[in-house]
């Protein structure tokens, strides 16, 4: 359409041709993600139907992929599409909340160390051959310590003054079955990052989806969600979980899963909150007055939009998911075929006065761990928090 001077007169909104402009684009980091979604799944499909029970999934290195790394892999694959890609991606904003973030030094410090822990926790592991039983190696101390001689221990490094010096062979010492504390870390590292990770993982997706859900629909929609909500908060998932290791024994795949899929209600609540604000904004009612369908605007609208109250909720619920693991291997109800950090700290109990080294040095990765993430959230709350600049 043009004037008699002949520009062009622009059209109005609803005016406007959208299935000839190219309609419904899907973003190319969403059918990024699918395709290695498809991959994963065809992997998934080759491990569980073709390959053998007993067998390792990939030969070459000796890998049996078991059902938690499955997921671990699932968790790793969204974290990269959807954390570090964003980042990537806009680095203007990722510069802006980094300068926030660093304001924090304790958090900083926190982030490197979590970062190490799961670098060694995930790669070490395949480095590291698992600990075995070696009764002649029993009790040995640290490197950095001493034990007196009297106590039963075949000393393996050298005796000065009637003390046992630890030796580099067990450079963090032996546990009373002679397995290396060092490696049993090592594997604990593993555990921990896959307990808080997936479940976190589990937790968030739920949390969001039922959140935005509820609070976009609202009516009846909103009430019944909210009401199962509650019921789920006053249900005792310990108890549960004590019903399902009765029946069907302890288990890494079936902790993780049972925290996973009842742990959200807190968060979905969050989220809920946080979605009725964005609803009444106005980039929504365009989105709905131009005939967007309702999985559109939750998905492109509410829920970047909920991002950051997420980010921070699951931050802070990883701590809590890698100290129930370990209290639960501490008490015997956990995996007995993994090497928690939990299983290693009961299983030095009995040995504090001579043996300190066995509970003390997993609790001390244990102590700073859940301390580096609950760091590392309060700074996240604060630099992603738009409301923080204000008030400085």
């Amino acid at each position: 359409m043009a004037t008699d001077s002949g520009e062009p007169t622009p059209e109005r909104f609803e005016d406007v041709d959208w299935d000839e402009l190219g309609g419904f684009a899907v973003p190319r980091r969403t059918i990024a993600f699918l395709v290695s979604l498809a991959g994963y799944a065809v992997l998934l499909a080759y491990d569980y139907f073709v390959v053998a029970d007993g067998q390792p999934t990939i030969p070459v290195v000796g890998w049996n992929v078991s059902a938690v790394d499955w997921l671990f892999l699932l968790t790793l694959l969204a974290f990269v599409f959807y954390g570090v890609v964003p980042l990537v991606v806009d680095r203007r904003l990722t510069v802006h909340y980094w300068r926030q973030f660093r304001k924090n030094r304790a958090a900083v410090v926190s982030l490197v160390y979590l970062v190490v822990i799961f670098v060694v926790g995930t790669v070490g592991t395949a480095l590291v051959e698992p600990p075995q039983l070696d009764t002649l190696s029993a009790y040995q101390p640290p490197v950095f310590a001493s034990v007196d001689s009297s106590v039963p221990v075949s000393c393996a490094g050298e005796t000065v003054g009637g003390q046992c010096q630890g030796s580099w062979e067990h450079p963090l010492g032996t546990t009373g079955q002679g397995k290396d504390i060092l490696k049993m870390v090592v594997f604990g590292m593993e555990v921990s990052m896959q307990v808080g990770l997936i479940a976190t993982f589990i937790t968030i997706v739920l949390a969001t989806a039922v959140g935005t859900t509820a609070a976009y629909l609202g009516g009846y929609v909103d009430e019944i969600l909210m009401r199962y909500v509650d019921i789920q908060l006053t249900f005792p998932t310990f108890f549960l979980y004590l019903l399902l290791v009765y029946l069907f024994g302890g288990s890494l795949f079936l902790l993780i899963v049972i925290f996973g899929v009842t742990g959200w209600g807190g968060i979905a609540r969050l989220v809920r909150s946080e979605a009725l604000q964005r609803s009444e904004e106005e980039f929504v009612r365009a989105a709905k007055g131009a005939g967007a369908s309702t999985p559109y605007v939750i998905w492109r609208h509410l829920v970047p939009n909920v991002s950051n109250t997420v980010i921070t909720a699951a931050t802070l619920t990883i701590p809590g998911l890698i100290l129930a693991e370990a209290a639960l291997s501490f008490l015997g109800l956990g995996d007995p075929t993994v090497p928690s950090w939990g299983r290693v700290i009961a299983d030095g109990r009995g040995d504090l006065s001579s043996a300190w080294w066995i509970s003390t040095i997993p609790g001390f990765f244990l102590f700073f761990t859940i301390l580096a993430f609950n760091f590392l959230g309060d700074a996240l709350r604060d630099a992603l928090d738009p409301r923080q600049e204000g008030e400085s």
